[in-house]
């Protein structure tokens, strides 16, 4: 198994006042029904205050490599993605469990 790990952290001038955020968060939440080989899913806003904090996180768990490629391909998620990308700044970690 593999656990997916992404944390955003809005690029200046974008907070959750900014209408793009909110459809890239709703965006968010759906990929989990949207693409098949998550296994698990969760979204949500960091309530952290602290300056290194990110703003948003998706947690996501796949059953190897190959369902991880499929899921970073799938075009939901690509749509999803290329939201987040206007509005953020992302890093990831993916783990073995």
């Amino acid at each position: 198994m593999i656990r997916h790990i992404v944390l955003f952290k809005f690029k200046p001038g974008h907070t959750w006042a900014d209408e793009r955020a909110i459809e890239a968060e709703r965006m968010s939440a759906d990929v989990g029904a949207e693409v098949e080989d998550l296994l698990e899913w969760r979204t949500g806003r960091n309530i952290s205050e602290r300056p290194i904090a990110y703003d948003f996180a998706v947690i996501g768990l796949v059953r190897d490599a190959d369902a991880l490629q499929r899921y970073l391909l799938h075009p939901f998620h690509q749509k999803s993605a290329a939201l987040w990308r206007e509005i953020s700044d992302w890093v990831i970690a993916d783990l073995e469990e």
